[in-house]
């Protein structure tokens, strides 16, 4: 655990931003000192780089909330997304300091404009926007918690958290044992009931998701015990076939 004080100057985001994220909901502390003051684990610093990630690429707060806090998230594709745009941008700085050198060669104007033509990097950056703030599953996630208190929202996802977690005493039995596979429509039925609907393919994803390392691997495991989140994922994988 890092001190908010350690993060700010390991990241070089100021106190008062971070302050500020906790405040908006955008990255809550995961806990305090004695003191009062914030701490910050992995995956709290996990969850910053991607908002970095994001800021680089002038996305607006709001936006960045939308889409890490999609249900449906996939840090990988979002990953592969901002590659594509941090990509796009680098080309379009390097498309610039040409022309500024192909003006000072030349001693006068170039008549070329096609350098400042940044269509193609706003109209991925729509894409990449319209596709994790305003899917389907998102609009009925809002739907869903537009009247629940942060403390709802918060058991809510705590209850979620426990149906994960449990595929970790299950790891005895076979992935595709009755139990364990219950399990699964368990989890499935509670997405669909709280969340939004939650298919076959969606499910599926979230399974990816769940065993593929990082923050959720993470956190599962520490709720279920080691391995408890590649269980579950296999569980799911079998459920979803």
């Amino acid at each position: 655990m890092m001190t908010v004080n350690e993060v700010s100057k390991r990241t070089g985001v100021s106190i008062r931003t971070l302050q500020y994220y906790d405040k908006i909901g955008l990255l809550r502390a995961a806990g305090r000192t004695e003191a009062g003051y914030r701490l910050y684990d992995d995956a709290a610093l996990e969850r910053l780089q991607q908002i970095l990630l994001f800021r680089e690429l002038e996305f607006p707060l709001k936006d960045i909330q939308k889409i890490v806090e999609n249900p449906a998230f996939d840090r990988q594709k979002a990953l592969e997304q901002q590659i594509t745009l941090l990509t796009l941008k680098k080309q379009h700085l390097e498309d610039l300091i040409s022309l500024a050198q192909k003006i000072r060669s030349t001693g006068g104007m170039v008549m070329d404009f096609t350098a400042f033509d940044t269509q193609k990097i706003k109209k991925y950056t729509e894409q990449a926007k319209k596709e994790w703030g305003e899917t389907p599953e998102y609009k009925e996630f809002e739907e869903k918690t537009a009247h629940k208190t942060e403390k709802e929202v918060k058991d809510m996802s705590s209850q979620l958290m426990d149906i994960v977690a449990a595929f970790g005493g299950m790891q005895s039995k076979d992935p595709a044992d009755s139990e364990v596979q219950a399990q699964v429509k368990k989890l499935q039925e509670f997405i669909t009931e709280h969340y939004y609907n939650c298919s076959k393919v969606i499910l599926n994803q979230l399974g990816q998701m769940y065993g593929a390392g990082g923050a959720f691997t993470e956190n599962i495991n520490a709720a279920g015990g080691a391995g408890a989140a590649e269980f579950a994922q296999k569980a799911i994988e079998i459920y979803c076939k």
